[in-house]
């Protein structure tokens, strides 16, 4: 049986962990002891208690295993991927990691590793049917809005957070990339707020993050891009108060003579008041539209996906919609299906009908279904 190194068993590591070890010798290390004993509590697998940025034997763990998933904090995101290429060792990375993962790419290529980043929910699945589409029809525009939001609704931030505060906060403070007319523009984050209705949920706002990461570089044909994140109303306010207050600076400030970055004590103050409680429920909503030509005929594709906490499992939402698209990934190597070397961000995958089919069906078999409207518009 093949082994996978699982480097993160945070809320989405489990997720990953809960559906790779049906069919693999899974091996999971993080650096809380607690989160590691609850995991194998419920799953067959292997557990080490390690810092991931420093401790010298995970080089080992990594040599010893056919592939490595990488769920780590966004701020370890690159140093663990370089490692992991440098091992030679495959890898699905699902870190939203604020430097640019195409940077490896020939790293990868040299050392004949398989690299797949980006590899959730979204970033992810919106650029998986980017990369199709792309083959298929000529795309105008391309954008999709995403969020995952708790069901209840509780003041002060009507939010909670599948992840570590401090990669929400990442999100909402690095500014925001767009295209239009073929150009790539900039706008702060959390700019351009509007009111969005979706069936099952209702209103949401939607405002400007910085999700089409890759798609800028790799899909340099389409002329028009964007990506807004999606919370509920009265959230981004709150948010942009505390940005302004300088809440989210990076910049040390010396308090009784010691020094502290305010983001860092934001994101300590702010984990137990957006901490997703372990049967919480939530939902993911996510909404993508393109826009082009197909069979030369003017045409509009929307895919929409609403996905709920799993009260069987006990696994939330934006975990699975996130960790079952690494595990496809991760299956889909693995299976030999997908094998180009190099750094391979989801629209590079789907550029392949097969995979493309691939990770779709492997989402519906675990009950995660995306919607599909194709319509013809007059030209």
């Amino acid at each position: 049986m093949k082994k996978i190194l699982v480097l993160g068993a945070g809320m989405v590591g489990k997720a990953i962990i809960a559906d790779l070890c049906k069919g693999y010798r899974v091996t999971a290390v993080d650096v809380s002891g607690s989160s590691l004993s609850k995991i194998s509590e419920k799953f067959p697998i292997k557990t080490v208690k390690a810092n991931i940025e420093n401790d010298e034997s995970i080089s080992g763990l990594i040599n010893d295993c056919d592939l490595v998933i990488s769920a780590v904090p966004g701020f370890m995101g690159y140093d663990t991927l370089k490692k992991i290429i440098e091992t030679g060792k495959n890898v699905v990375d699902i870190s939203f990691m604020p430097e640019n993962f195409l940077d490896l790419n020939d790293l990868a290529a040299e050392n004949g590793v398989i690299a797949i980043t980006d590899c959730g929910v979204a970033p992810g699945i919106p650029n998986l049917i980017a990369g199709y589409y792309n083959e298929i029809m000529k795309i105008e525009s391309f954008e999709y809005v995403v969020g995952g939001l708790p069901k209840a609704k509780t003041y002060p931030f009507y939010y909670k957070a599948p992840f570590s505060p401090v990669d929400v906060i990442e999100e909402y403070t690095r500014p925001a990339r767009y295209k239009e007319n073929g150009k790539i523009l900039t706008k702060p984050a959390m700019s351009e707020v509007e009111m969005m209705d979706f069936d099952k949920v209702g209103t949401l706002e939607a405002f400007f993050t910085d999700g089409l990461r890759s798609l800028l570089t790799t899909m340099k044909n389409i002329p028009s891009m964007k990506e807004k994140t999606l919370r509920h109303p009265g959230h981004i306010s709150l948010v942009k108060a505390l940005a302004k207050a300088g809440f989210f600076d990076k910049n040390p400030l010396t308090i009784n003579n010691t020094a502290i970055r305010p983001i860092d004590f934001t994101s300590k103050i702010l984990i137990n008041n957006w901490k997703l409680g372990p049967e919480e429920h939530e939902f993911t909503v996510m909404r993508i539209v393109i826009n082009g030509y197909k069979d030369n005929k003017k045409t509009e594709i929307i895919y929409e996906l609403y996905d709920e906490f799993d009260a069987v499992t006990g696994l939330s939402s934006m975990a699975r919609t996130t960790g079952f698209v690494a595990t496809a990934c991760a299956d889909m190597i693995l299976k030999n299906k997908y094998s180009n070397k190099g750094v391979s961000p989801l629209e590079l995958v789907g550029k392949n009908q097969d995979c493309y089919n691939f990770i779709i069906n492997y989402q519906k078999e675990r009950d995660i279904n995306y919607s599909l409207t194709e319509k013809e518009l007059k030209d």
